[in-house]
């Protein structure tokens, strides 16, 4: 079968055991996002699983259909045609899935946002390189601050683009997401997304001419106020140069002004 546009069959079904060998899946429910021709989803229900397949492209979800029909009887398989991006998750444990690259950074943090017990995912090298890359240093982003403010990132291992069909031009690689509480407390935590976007929407300019280029993104009243009470030494740098902390101390600064006109 020809693979849609950008994405990529994994073909090497010893990296196909070893990713859905990862965590235990006996009798759990496992989310999976673009099962293409379904050699994971074969492997997941070998071992199992109860998996619940989103799939895009209606042509693969016409196929899968033909080629489960028994799982799908048996309900050990649900398919759902839909664009994981937008589509509502039925409920699920965990998360076992070979992620469409283009869309990688928006499944991962409905994801997140969802909630599951453990997710194993993988992305392009790149990416998942991003993710991993420690917060403070001038590698990390947007994708490292709120990937690991959420979750523990665990780097399982690489696939060459000779495990697919056809090849993609980068290397792939597979890691395990484990989902915790943020180590700083965070009081309102639409406005630490917020918070993070809009600072590195300007990464190479400083925290203050950050919160004054954020209009659109952050409340214009609020940043102002930030201004006023953020620590010099943190309005000073730069967001790739904050920590995890930094990040907290801002949001809840904001949201303790935000409360406070609330009451007033």
């Amino acid at each position: 079968m020809k693979a849609p546009k950008d994405q990529h069959f994994l073909i090497d079904q010893n990296a196909v055991e070893r990713i859905a060998g990862l965590i235990e899946v006996e009798g759990r429910v496992v989310l999976e996002i673009g099962p293409g021709t379904g050699v994971l989803t074969q492997a997941l229900l070998a071992r199992g699983a109860h998996v619940k397949a989103i799939e895009l492209d209606h042509e693969l979800f016409s196929f899968l259909t033909d080629e489960f029909a028994d799982e799908i009887a048996s309900n050990q398989l649900e398919l759902i045609q839909g664009d994981a991006t937008k589509c509502e998750f039925p409920a699920f444990e965990i998360v076992i899935s070979n992620l469409p690259y283009s869309a990688s950074s928006k499944i991962t943090f409905r994801l997140l946002a969802a909630g599951f017990g453990t997710a194993v995912l993988m992305y392009q090298s790149e990416f998942a390189k991003r993710m991993l890359a420690p917060v403070g240093t001038p590698e990390c982003g947007r994708l490292s601050v709120m990937v690991q403010t959420f979750a523990c990132v665990e780097r399982c291992f690489e696939l060459s683009p000779k495990s697919f069909t056809p090849p993609p031009q980068v290397r792939s690689m597979v890691v395990k997401v484990h989902p915790r509480e943020p180590i700083f407390p965070i009081h309102d935590r639409q406005l630490y997304a917020d918070m993070v976007r809009a600072l590195f929407s300007h990464r190479r300019k400083t925290v203050r001419n950050c919160l004054r280029g954020s209009s659109g993104m952050l409340d214009s009243d609020m940043a102002g106020y930030l201004l006023s009470v953020i620590p010099g030494e943190i309005l000073s740098s730069r967001p790739e140069e904050l920590y995890l902390e930094d990040f907290a101390t801002m949001t809840n600064m904001g949201a303790e002004y935000h409360t406070t006109r609330v009451v007033q």
